[in-house]
């Protein structure tokens, strides 16, 4: 069943909620919203099946959520700070909730515990971070923006997954699901500013201040940028370990992830 709280704005953000335990929040990367990713709703029943209360949401833009809103991190770490609000008033949250954070997710999620989110517990996969005060970040966060306020709604989707493997925007383009990415497309400067915000300043002072126990994956057949994406990460906080799990090319099987995230949250998250 769909549920939907309203953020700082009035913007609508629609949710599932199963389960019964400690909260966690999945937070999704580019592109995944609950209609068009089935692997993260399989993910959350497993999860919920381990004694969790998953919530699993559409980020503004995407799916059943507001869309003609502005979709920047401001706006995007504000929404879920409004889901941790309505969980705390149909939930006994206790110290908070564990999130788990799928690529530019994990970077988002990240963003959002730096900033003061009530985070037990952190779990997140092959965050493409760059490397550390970079600027490659920004220009790609301007190429984003530029492309979104144009008129060609193609060339946002097209300008993101530029440094992706070619093959993967060609299945895409071919694909019917192109569409649905393309309506989508917007959304995705708040991925494009999360990275960006990661390369704002060194990699200690974004992360230094987050406390609650990390695990950062990467799959073991993995891009060759996550590897040292997820050392960088591991190295600047103070509760972070790096983990492996069974994924190919970016791409998670849900009850081995779910197994992975439940195990590491099973030692850490409170009952």
């Amino acid at each position: 069943m769909s549920h939907t709280v309203i953020s700082h704005d009035g913007a609508s953000i629609a949710y599932d909620r199963e389960g019964e335990g400690p909260p966690v929040v999945l937070v999704g990367g580019a592109f995944q919203f609950r209609a068009f990713d089935p692997a993260t709703k399989q993910l959350a029943t497993h999860l919920a099946k381990r004694g969790y209360t998953v919530v699993n949401y559409d980020r503004r833009g995407r799916g059943e959520s507001a869309h003609d809103v502005p979709m920047g991190l401001h706006e995007t770490l504000a929404d879920l700070r409004a889901i941790v609000a309505e969980l705390q008033r149909i939930h006994e949250l206790g110290e908070g909730v564990a999130l788990f954070g799928n690529s530019s997710g994990g970077a988002i999620a990240l963003a959002a515990a730096a900033h003061g989110l009530p985070v037990t517990a952190m779990v997140a996969f092959e965050v493409p971070i760059g490397t550390e005060q970079g600027s490659d970040g920004a220009q790609f966060l301007t190429g984003i923006r530029e492309r979104v306020a144009g008129d060609d709604p193609d060339a946002v989707v097209e300008y993101f997954m530029k440094d992706m493997p070619r093959e993967w925007l060609e299945q895409a383009k071919g694909s019917p699901s192109w569409p649905l990415m393309v309506r989508i497309g917007p959304s995705l400067e708040a991925d494009a500013e999360s990275l960006a915000w990661a390369q704002s300043a060194p990699h200690a002072e974004l992360l230094g201040s987050i406390e609650a126990p990390t695990l950062v994956l990467v799959g073991e057949q993995t891009l060759d940028e996550m590897a040292p994406a997820a050392d960088a990460i591991v190295a600047a906080m103070p509760n972070a370990e790096r983990g492996t799990v069974p994924a190919v090319q970016h791409s998670w099987q849900p009850e081995e992830m779910a197994a992975r995230i439940a195990d590491f949250l099973d030692e850490h998250v409170p009952r």
